[in-house]
């Protein structure tokens, strides 16, 4: 399948410090691709030079094999972090003001009824809720009938209800046959939306691939994990690498029958035992370490 979007040694510098890196990467028609990061990574900063937001330092973009042209601003949507709007127009007025904007244009009552806007759509900008706000801003994203749509963090601060809502409908939009590029710090959010991810640290991607490959590829090991009053008397001839977590021991495995067996042989009570399966957040640690970003 050909790119549909295709980003070679894109570099952004502040100041001569660059905030992006010499990254490369593509991104095929159809799939939701997920960039990843800790704060500061320059995963924002990306996508604001991608859409053309920000002017580039250096690198090339390309949209379906060609320099972007002012075509791609008519074919692409955008979900921003952060959206200031009118509180005076209701949340219908403020489709139909954007939909003025662009000559190719979706019908309103279409989005209303995709983003589940029907009950609210005569309310006031300032008078709905977060969940409603952030279906809302998705919508008027998808108001030019985009093909490649951009979604910076967009279930930021929402409830889990909310923000399952926003996955379902985010999934019903890459059925459609969208482009979907999206950013995250929701690691289940990634993992259960995304074709493909890249996680950046530093201004660089570090790591690329499905969310499964990655996985298998940065995190294979199980987690054996037992309450500490189960196995403290056996520690010492434990033999596998373990940790202490609050009042429970943790124990890495790459065979959890292994794993078990050895247990038996030592006479633990396996009592509330319980296993944890690696995911793409223990990737993102792994890779990108566990101390704290300002």
């Amino acid at each position: 399948m050909a790119a549909l979007l295709e980003i070679n040694n894109l570099v952004k510098k502040y100041n001569g410090v660059a905030a992006v890196n010499g990254t490369s990467f593509s991104v095929e028609k159809g799939v939701c691709f997920g960039l990843l990061g800790p704060n500061g990574a320059g995963k924002t900063t990306t996508i604001e030079v991608i859409e053309g937001v920000l002017r580039p330092t250096s690198g090339d973009i390309l949209y379906k094999g060609q320099p972007r042209t002012a075509a791609f601003k008519d074919e692409i949507g955008i979900q921003f972090q952060t959206t200031s709007l009118l509180s005076f127009l209701t949340v219908r007025e403020t489709l139909e003001t954007f939909q003025n904007l662009y000559r190719k244009t979706a019908a309103i009552d279409k989005l209303v009824s995709l983003c589940h806007l029907g009950e609210f759509q005569h309310q006031h900008n300032d008078k709905i809720s977060g969940g409603q706000r952030q279906r809302f801003l998705l919508a008027m994203a998808l108001i030019n009938q985009p093909e490649l749509l951009f979604l910076d963090e967009p279930s930021t601060g929402l409830d889990p209800q909310a923000r399952r809502n926003l996955w379902d409908l985010i999934h019903q939009i890459k059925q459609e046959g969208r482009t979907i590029i999206l950013t995250t710090h929701y690691m289940e959010e990634a993992q259960f939306l995304c074709d493909e991810i890249a996680i950046m640290d530093y201004g660089k991607i570090i790591a690329r691939g499905t969310p499964q490959g990655l996985i298998k590829q940065h995190s294979p090991e199980m987690t054996v994990i037992l309450p500490a009053d189960n196995i403290d008397h056996t520690l010492d001839d434990l033999r596998l690498p373990y940790q202490r977590v609050n009042h429970t021991v943790e124990i890495q495995t790459s065979d959890v029958n292994a794993c078990v067996d050895h247990l038996m042989s030592l006479k633990v009570d396996l009592s509330n035992l319980t296993v944890r399966s690696p995911n793409l957040e223990t990737v993102f640690l792994n890779l990108t370490g566990r101390q704290l970003r300002e």
